[in-house]
């Protein structure tokens, strides 16, 4: 893209006025004459996903939409005001966003009803005039794509279901948070793979363990990270960037956030190339909990639970796995520990899941299992 243009004065004009709202957005309150601080509301992440580029096998967000409209029902952890965040974290060239609406209402950016997403940028909006959402509600965010948008970033499947112009999918685009300003509770982003992303659970039912967690902790908001086959270690072209690639950008870029759970592992010993060195996955995540401290957060990592019964279990990636909890629940690598391996293994065959906790791959749990995992999280290490 050159630097001048429409596109390019799209930009400039939206970052303009997005710096203009920052000054004066809703909420905020002048500072009194004795020179006191202004002051600004308290967003967090109530609902939110994480992006891949897609595929050519991901035809919708690899060809991208012309005068199109996307339509999101998204169940939300904490309420309060609301404000959006759009991204396009794999993108090539700016994209016209909007109009867009949120439950029917008109969403803004910088006043506007449009604004251009640059390439590898966010874009948040103005708070919802209007709006205020309970805690768990779910919200329908409407947005127009002018386009043509080339291909868009995207989320593969959220387990449940929105619509491009009247078609449904459980894919998201471009859409990637919804942030409110009552959560009153612990504000947790969950850094996970297919089991956080919710595989194994219904569509439309809202029991991943991310939500399960969520509705036990009343004024939570609980961000939802999870990416299906998605490794600590190391990039995929279709499951994305591994969780060291993608922490900064996903994690580290949340407001109000708090507490960071890790649970991630899984992949890396049974995708191709495995990893079956136990002191990489550790290194891995030492590294993220230094990322997280420094950023202030306090980081829980979760134990890989058990496997046997998927496809490429062996005996001796269910060694090194042992071998990794072991050395996570010494308590030397995270703040705490979630002892996922312990909620869902049959202590009868203790390298399995519990049957009534499997969906029947030997992977992923079930719903109960999912139950299972969200009660494993103890609430006084998020707080």
């Amino acid at each position: 893209m050159t630097g001048s243009g429409p596109a390019r004065r799209g930009v400039l004009t939206a970052a303009a006025g997005l710096t203009a709202v920052a000054a004066t957005a809703p909420g905020a309150h002048a500072a009194d004459a004795a020179g006191g601080t202004a002051a600004r509301p308290r967003w967090a992440t109530s609902w939110a996903t994480a992006q891949t580029a897609p595929t050519a096998a991901d035809t919708v967000a690899s060809a991208g939409l012309t005068d199109g409209t996307f339509t999101a029902h998204v169940r939300l952890s904490a309420g309060g005001a609301v404000r959006l965040r759009y991204g396009h974290a794999f993108g090539t060239a700016p994209v016209l966003v909007g109009p867009v609406t949120a439950d029917g209402l008109p969403v803004t950016f910088g006043g506007r009803r449009q604004a251009w997403l640059a390439a590898g940028a966010s874009l948040t909006s103005d708070p919802v005039a209007g709006l205020r959402v309970a805690e768990r509600a779910r919200l329908t965010v409407e947005t127009r794509l002018p386009g043509p948008t080339g291909p868009l970033s995207f989320h593969r499947n959220t387990h449940a279901s929105h619509s491009v112009d009247g078609e449904r999918t459980t894919s998201v685009f471009l859409l990637t948070g919804v942030e409110v300003t009552g959560a009153r509770g612990p504000v947790v982003a969950v850094l996970g793979d297919s089991v956080t992303e919710g595989v194994g659970t219904p569509d439309d039912a809202d029991l991943r363990w991310p939500d399960q967690l969520a509705s036990r902790l009343p004024g939570a908001a609980v961000a939802n990270l999870g990416i299906s086959g998605n490794r600590l270690l190391l990039d995929d072209a279709r499951f994305g960037p591994g969780g060291q690639a993608r922490f900064d950008r996903d994690v580290l870029s949340l407001p109000g956030l708090r507490t960071v759970l890790v649970h991630l592992g899984v992949n890396d010993l049974q995708q191709p190339p495995s990893q079956t060195d136990p002191a990489l996955l550790l290194a891995g995540y030492r590294q993220l909990v230094v990322r997280a401290r420094n950023a202030g957060l306090r980081v829980i990592g979760a134990t890989i639970a058990p496997f046997e019964g998927w496809t490429r279990w062996t005996p001796e990636l269910d060694a090194v796995r042992r071998q990794v909890n072991a050395a996570v629940r010494t308590g030397h690598v995270f703040d705490a520990v979630a002892d996922f391996d312990a909620a869902l293994r049959d202590p009868g065959q203790p390298s399995r899941l519990l049957p009534a906790y499997d969906s029947g791959d030997g992977l992923h749990p079930a719903p109960a299992g999912h139950a299972a995992l969200a009660a494993a999280v103890d609430r006084r290490h998020l707080l």
